[in-house]
């Protein structure tokens, strides 16, 4: 398939998982994640009218954004980020969605004040036991929030996480569910609101929409399989 009818293909799936979910479509945005292509093929989609991306790795957001420089693109970072690497997160990216830490946190509120900008952040949450996934733990977010609230720089809007890696739909499901309430505790503990839900990828967008997910995460279902990571 094109470029093209990809994109119009996970949208109808969306939009069908919206429904069968009972949620209105509009509730429900694609983050396209775009990690591993190269610019031309960003800007084929920014012609379909994308204009948000999402890259793991700082250093290909920076060198995407350079040569996309003529466009209104806005960068989203979505993989762990190494406190050194603040200063390009600040000067590229619109959004953060994996803040993790209090380090992290005070780095960016650093760069931010240097820079008189405000960057729009999620915090990404651990929701399974996997040793691979990073994210912060349950436990831990409510003091967290109460903490980075001070921070004029960073603009909370709510949650991340990236689900199991299984083919047990249950313990998927249980991730987002996790997420789901303790973002509902963390609203109504402190009154803050918390409107994002970052959850779902190509292989289990329909069950985050099923449990709340108002930002899917998408890749190689729009893109294609990813080419050799550099």
């Amino acid at each position: 398939m094109s470029l093209a009818e990809q994109f119009a293909a996970v949208r109808e799936q969306v939009r069908l998982a919206c429904e069968c979910a009972g949620r209105d479509p509009q509730q429900v945005s694609i983050l396209p994640v775009s990690k591993t292509f190269g610019h031309e093929v960003v800007r084929q989609a920014m012609a379909l009218g994308e204009r948000r991306f999402a890259e793991n790795r700082v250093q290909e957001m920076k060198e995407k954004a350079l040569a996309l420089n003529d466009s209104s693109i806005e960068w989203v970072i979505i993989g762990y980020l190494q406190t050194n690497k603040v200063k390009e997160v600040v000067r590229y990216a619109s959004q953060l969605q994996s803040l993790d830490r209090l380090e992290l946190a005070q780095a960016l509120d650093k760069r931010l004040l240097q820079a008189g900008r405000q960057l729009d952040v999620l915090v990404q949450v651990k929701s399974s036991s996997e040793e691979s996934k990073t994210g912060m733990a349950p436990e831990q977010v409510p003091s967290f929030l109460k903490t980075v609230r001070d921070y004029d720089t960073l603009n909370v809007q709510g949650f991340m996480t990236v689900a199991e890696n299984t083919d047990d739909q249950e313990r998927v499901r249980r991730c987002f569910e996790r997420v789901r309430q303790l973002r509902d505790q963390c609203q109504d503990e402190l009154g803050d609101a918390l409107p994002v839900l970052s959850m779902g990828m190509s292989a289990d967008f329909a069950l985050a929409i099923q449990e709340g997910s108002t930002q899917l995460r998408i890749g190689s279902a729009l893109f294609g399989q990813r080419p050799a990571v550099r």
